[in-house]
């Protein structure tokens, strides 16, 4: 049974309930809310809107919607008020949320594990091409982001989702939100193990449950058997990493506690090793404790890595065996390093099958709902029933016969979407950024790809592997922490003394190989207008200073402030 305020855990009733508040935890007894999230959600569960959205909302417009489900509840189906036009970052966080709201939303589509069939992928074309002006960015969680959704016309589109198999519940949220898939589960010649039937047992279980729709906070996850390490494990609540006991065989890692924001934390392993039929019943455990001993009464201290990081990894494995599984787990080996840099699966590559695969890198994930049609198209024509999205804002068409490759490959570079990007093309990444969200500072997608174009303009030679990441804000959707050069918006002064959209630089962050947060050169910020010259700079000097063989992220932790500026 899920703990609540009227239904404590068996536990947290044996405890006696103090006058000291703590931080709002379920399992000791602390139940009161603490802040407003808490109120509205114990006033009311989030998944409940749906029906005020349907009957009400959807028929009288966009003033008949209380404010608590406007810029609360609503994000438990996929729905968040973007950023009213024309609004510079000077706004950002001084105007009231009214003033700052326009009358459209954002809407998620949550693809669990990046699994799409073309007749989805075509869906989702049509519902952008119609409702939302033609909007329809891939994330960095493998979803679809639609922007100028009006309130009207949302049961059609969620009734058009729906038929097809595809979801917006809980793809926002204090709720367990979309679980990462390596987009080549079950096909990959070198995977570990498929984690797909474990997505869709834990999709079954918690999507939609009100047991896990109050939680302290949003709960990110993954889950992936490929050696390529491909779902970004080391930034998730919990994630479960493919690996090969000595005595088991193959089954999972499991990872708790990471993410990124203002206050980065990678996760911790556990030390167990779970099977794939185990995988659903850790996670429910994971998220049970969450849901329990998660901190309620301050909003940024309210992600699991906080928990994790003051119980440490030994303590919460006890109470997860001893309260939540009721059993003990296996210990296990930790995942081998990656072979590559790159784990975004662009190119082509052989499937486990004989046919092959075809990944390819649009811009900083921008596409739009006429692309997305034109590339259910192509792999159809091609043969193709399925394409998947990564945690890298990519795509890629599985299952293509040997002859039809070079055919496709041309089809999709027709598109702009490229199979063999530049290193820039490659490994850019931005989040929505001011044109839409009501967090940011800074303009990103366009000024990303505008960087892409210069860059391979002025450095053509360079062919390492590089990721920039470019965030509107300090929240990180971007993960600026952990790439080479991590951009995060803010507003500085420039040579003039005027206030400028601009960005601090963190140099050297890495996932994977030599996991790590990038390092800030004090001082070290750089205007919109300066982006390209400062990077092209850093880049050339880099490729003077480095040794054999270095990486950009070693190279810039021992490099000298001065090369770094």
């Amino acid at each position: 049974m899920a703990a609540t305020p009227e239904n404590p855990t068996p536990a947290a009733a044996r405890r006696k309930t103090g006058r000291h508040r703590g931080e709002g935890q379920w399992a000791v007894g602390h139940f009161t809310p603490l802040n407003g999230n808490e109120q509205f959600k114990k006033d009311d569960d989030g998944l409940n809107v749906r029906t005020r959205i349907e009957t009400i909302y959807s028929k009288r417009g966009f003033d008949s919607i209380d404010p608590n489900d406007l810029r609360g509840r609503m994000r438990w189906w996929g729905l968040y008020t973007q950023r009213k036009q024309g609004l510079d970052g000077t706004k950002t966080g001084v105007l009231e949320p009214e003033e700052l709201d326009d009358e459209y939303f954002m809407l998620r589509v949550r693809i669990d594990g990046g699994r799409l069939t073309t007749e989805q992928l075509r869906v989702i074309g049509e519902i952008s091409e119609e409702f939302a002006r033609g909007t329809a960015d891939i994330t960095d969680r493998q979803n679809v982001q639609y922007h100028w959704i009006r309130i009207e016309d949302v049961p059609e589109i969620w009734n058009r989702l729906e038929a097809v198999g595809l979801s917006t519940t809980e793809a926002c949220g204090d709720t367990p939100r979309v679980i990462l898939g390596s987009p080549v589960a079950g096909i990959s010649a070198d995977e570990i193990i498929d984690g797909t039937p474990a997505i869709e047992e834990i999709q079954r279980r918690i999507v939609g449950n009100k047991d896990f729709s109050n939680l302290p906070r949003k709960f990110k996850s993954a889950v992936s058997g490929s050696p390529l390490l491909d779902v970004a494990h080391e930034i998730n609540d919990v994630s479960f990493v493919g690996v090969r006991h000595p005595e088991h065989g193959p089954g999972f890692d499991v990872w708790v506690g990471g993410g990124l924001s203002t206050n980065p934390k990678l996760g911790v392993r556990l030390g167990t090793w779970v099977s794939l039929d185990e995988v659903p019943d850790v996670y429910e455990g994971v998220i049970s404790i969450f849901r329990d001993y998660g901190y309620r009464r301050l909003r940024n201290r309210a992600r699991l890595k906080f928990l994790v990081a003051d119980w440490g990894a030994e303590k919460f494995r006890q109470v997860l065996e001893d309260e939540y599984l009721g059993r003990k787990l296996t210990d296990g080996p930790a995942p081998e390093q990656p072979a590559g840099r790159w784990r975004d699966h662009v190119g082509v590559h052989r499937q486990n099958d004989g046919r092959f695969y075809v990944g390819f890198a649009p811009r900083v994930g921008r596409v739009d709902g006429a692309t997305l049609t034109k590339i259910a198209d192509v792999a159809e024509a091609h043969g193709s029933g399925r394409v998947r999205t990564t945690a890298e804002q990519k795509m890629l068409v599985l299952d293509i016969e040997e002859g039809q490759v070079d055919s496709i490959v041309s089809a999709l570079e027709a598109l702009d979407l490229r199979v063999t990007p530049s290193p820039f093309r490659r490994g850019t990444m931005a989040c929505t950024g001011i044109e839409f969200c009501k967090l940011a500072i800074v303009e990103t997608k366009g000024r990303g790809a505008t960087l892409i174009d210069e860059l391979e303009r002025r450095v053509p030679d360079f062919d390492e592997p590089l990721t920039i990441n470019i965030n509107g804000c300090p929240n990180a959707c971007a993960r600026i922490q952990v790439a080479d050069i991590g951009l995060k918006g803010q507003l500085v002064l420039d040579e003039d003394g005027n206030r400028v959209e601009g960005y601090q630089v963190h140099l050297g962050g890495a996932l994977g190989l030599e996991a790590g947060f990038g390092r800030k050169v004090r001082g070290l910020k750089v205007t919109a207008a300066e982006l390209p010259d400062y990077v092209e700079r850093v880049l050339k000097r880099f490729q003077a200073e480095r040794e054999d063989g270095e990486r950009f992220a070693t190279w810039a932790s021992r490099a000298s402030e001065e090369a770094l500026s």
